[in-house]
This record gives structure tokens, sequence and C-alpha cells, in this order.
């Protein structure tokens, strides 16, 4: 990793730069992201087109913009999980939209390496980006029985707003 921050370590994962080449795969990440309750047999998973719905789109059409940042982990060179943070106008915002000015984080890990300490590694990293990058918090929504919650509030995320099931948390990033 080139960030120049250390992350928590996992035998043999490496982070590095979501690039146009990750996309197809973090249109896959997103999907996890979203749809992460595992199928039952009286709750199937949407297809995975739903991750190309408005509601979900806008966290990747045009990847690239001012504001866009993010890493994808790969071990053993198979990737594993990408989290990435976008800034969003007041018009046209995410789920966990706090203002212009705070990205909005999306993170996931695929359903086979999950509970291994990838997404912490993410999310470590995608934090101290976001500090490199000058911003002063990171906000994302999650669903309040996603067991993604306790990694968020470990990493010092807080509880800002509620909506249905959901909640948005910020962290404030040390200046």
């Amino acid at each position: 990793m080139t960030l120049g921050c250390e992350t928590p370590g996992v035998a043999e994962l490496s982070i590095q730069g979501l690039t146009v080449n990750d996309l197809d795969f973090a249109w896959s990440m997103l999907y996890e992201a979203a749809f992460w309750r595992p199928a039952q047999p009286s709750r199937p998973r949407p297809p995975r087109d739903m991750s190309r719905s408005p509601e979900l789109r806008r966290y990747l059409d045009g990847w690239g913009r001012p504001g866009d940042a993010g890493l994808v982990a790969l071990a053993g060179g198979t990737r594993v999980g990408a989290a990435w943070y976008r800034l969003f106008p007041s018009t046209e915002h995410g789920y966990g939209y706090i203002d212009p000015r705070t990205p909005e984080l999306t993170i996931a890990v695929v359903t086979t390496v999950r509970g291994r300490g990838v997404g912490r590694a993410l999310l470590a990293a995608l934090v101290c980006q976001a500090g490199l990058d000058g911003h002063q918090a990171l906000s994302l929504s999650v669903e309040q029985d996603d067991p993604a919650m306790a990694l968020y509030r470990a990493a010092g995320f807080e509880a800002v707003g509620r909506a249905d099931h959901s909640m948005t948390m910020r962290l404030v990033l040390a200046a």
C-alpha cells in the first residue's frame, strides 16, 4: 500500500487504489453492500443488476470525478473487497448523506472472506486516505441489524440520524 498509512494486519492482504480496471468488481461490491443478507428460502437475494438501479448507481456512475477515492483489497492476487467514498450534491445524494463536504463511504467484502479483517483493513486505509485528502469527516448508512455496525462503532463512527431500519453515521477525522 502506498498511502503512508498503517492498517491492521491481515495475512497476505494488500490494498491498492481503485482504478477504472476495478469498476466491474466495484459494481459487484456495491451489490454486496446493498444486499448483504444471505439468501434464505423465504427471502432470496435480488438479481445482481439491482446494483444498477437509480438509487444505487449514483455510488459508482461516472467514477473518477472530483472527490472520488477508493481502494481494493487483494488476497493472493484476488480481489476480496473494496471501499470507496464520494462527495454528493444536496440535490442528488446517497443514503448516508450529511452535507456536500462530507464524503459518503461504501464498503463491501466478498462473502467467503467476511469476518477475517478485510473490512477493518479497508476501512482503516480509507479513513487514512480521507484525512490525506483533507476531509474533516466521513459518513455512511448502515442497516441497524448489519453485523458491520460493530466495525463502524469500533472505528469511531457515531449515529447522527435514523430512517426506517437504517442509521446514518459519521466519523469525525482528526485535524
